[in-house]
């Protein structure tokens, strides 16, 4: 192979990792320590104790109004939960678990004859382009880059307030 092959081989490497990017981001901010969503104002506030830190537009559930009771309702849970976990390959490009349901959930569903349901998260938009509508199955949703950056921040077992 010649020299001249080689390097733009090298070069388009480069180029091409340059362009590529990463969704996961790195965060080096005060700890988020409280998470509170304003379903009315369909807003999210990521806080450091009584600090804010940063405040997202969102949508909710198609069906947003209340408090989610059964599986299928397409309302967001109010109340307090915490963040579960972290899903790296969510099909809705990264997402952070929602604990609900909690036993409370779970003893009035089961009191109705019906399931809870479950599967709660803050997600990114991916497949759908906006999030400025309520259109998830009862959850959280901000646009794809809006979740790399919270992914970033918010740890589990971090609390989050839900509010009517």
């Amino acid at each position: 192979m010649t020299f001249l092959r080689v390097l733009l081989l090298i070069t388009l490497a480069l180029g091409l990792a340059a362009c590529g990017g990463t969704k996961f981001k790195t965060y080096n901010g005060p700890t988020v320590t409280q998470v509170q969503v304003h379903k009315a104002d369909r807003k999210m506030y990521l806080f450091h104790n009584e600090k804010l830190l940063k405040t997202y537009d969102i949508g909710l559930g198609g069906n947003p109004i209340g408090h989610k009771q059964f599986e299928g309702d397409l309302k967001t849970p109010e109340g307090t939960y915490y963040i579960s976990h972290r899903n790296p390959k969510s099909r809705y490009h990264l997402s952070l678990g929602i604990s609900y349901p909690n036993d409370t959930d779970r003893a009035y569903a089961a009191s109705q004859g019906k399931s809870a349901g479950g599967d709660i998260m803050i997600h990114g938009a991916a497949p759908y382009a906006t999030t400025n509508n309520d259109w998830t199955a009862g959850c959280i949703a901000v646009s794809d880059k809006e979740i790399e950056r919270i992914y970033a921040m918010v740890n589990p077992g971090t609390p989050i307030i839900i509010l009517p």
